[in-house]
């Protein structure tokens, strides 16, 4: 999906497959400066941008992008013949020369470094007060859980809170988790854990990490996260009692009628 100026632009597609761009409608919305907002539900729609950023440039608009999600971002590294397809993708997007590029919840700061003039906003951690405030967390006793060191890290601004870790091992040809310990010093028993991360897709490390928690004596554990992904519904996460409920944003999924997700709208926040 491509937006420019808040509005969802709308492509057809040939019966070759090849995409049909309403330039007429680009240059209705078009301004002086523009953003476009890319919210990726597929390979094709980073064609679509191509097109887009092309076609304002040759009418002489300035742009800025938003990535809502930025593609391949978990393959941020390269191990044994794994691919670097972040690093392409992100090659792609310097190559359209936009003004300024702006990730939400990058899932690390790999993808900063890669992009050139991006910058990074986490709405998890602009959520967090109101998912604390709407599930009665006391920062006292209850506790904030990172399933990983890079989770960890990636929030690291967010201060005033006990703190657990997850410490997993990944089999990175398959992504399963063989194993999950929770590093830190629990008090008490009976609290509430807010889970934090940037990206759940069918949650299996977060039932995972729920079972963890609840041996050591989480009373309520709730998922709050940036991305989500619309496999979460072909989990298991929304039909057990392990997980309460499920915080995110609109960057992935949209609005749902399921009374264990709550789905904010990034443009609202």
């Amino acid at each position: 999906m491509i937006l420019l100026n808040g509005t969802e632009l709308v492509f057809r597609i040939f019966p070759n497959g090849e995409t049909l761009v309403d330039g007429e409608q680009i240059l209705g919305l078009a301004i002086e400066h523009n953003e476009i907002a890319f919210k990726y539900e597929s390979d094709s729609d980073l064609i679509k941008l191509m097109f887009v950023k092309n076609f304002l440039d040759d009418h002489n608009f300035a742009s800025s992008l938003v990535i809502y999600y930025m593609p391949y971002s978990r393959m941020d590294r390269v191990e044994g013949s794994s691919v670097f397809t972040l690093k392409y993708v992100a090659n792609f997007i310097n190559a359209l020369s936009f003004q300024k590029v702006t990730l939400i919840e990058p899932h690390s700061d790999v993808s900063l470094a890669l992009i050139n003039r991006s910058t990074a906003r986490y709405p998890t951690i602009e959520l967090l007060d109101q998912v604390v405030a709407a599930t009665g967390f006391n920062p006292e006793v209850d506790y904030l859980f990172f399933p990983d060191a890079g989770a960890q890290k990636r929030y690291s601004k967010v201060k005033g809170y006990r703190q657990l870790v997850g410490f997993k091992v990944r089999d990175f040809e398959t992504g399963q988790i063989k194993k999950l310990d929770v590093v830190g010093t629990i008090e008490n028993r009976s609290f509430k854990v807010i889970i934090v991360d940037d990206l759940c897709s069918y949650g299996g490390t977060f039932m995972l990490s729920a079972e963890k928690l609840k041996e050591l004596g989480a009373s309520e554990i709730y998922l709050l996260v940036g991305h989500c992904e619309t496999s979460i519904f072909k989990g298991k996460i929304l039909e057990t009692d392990l997980i309460d409920k499920v915080f995110t944003t609109n960057t992935m999924l949209e609005e749902t009628d399921h009374p264990k997700i709550h789905v904010t709208n990034i443009g609202g926040m």
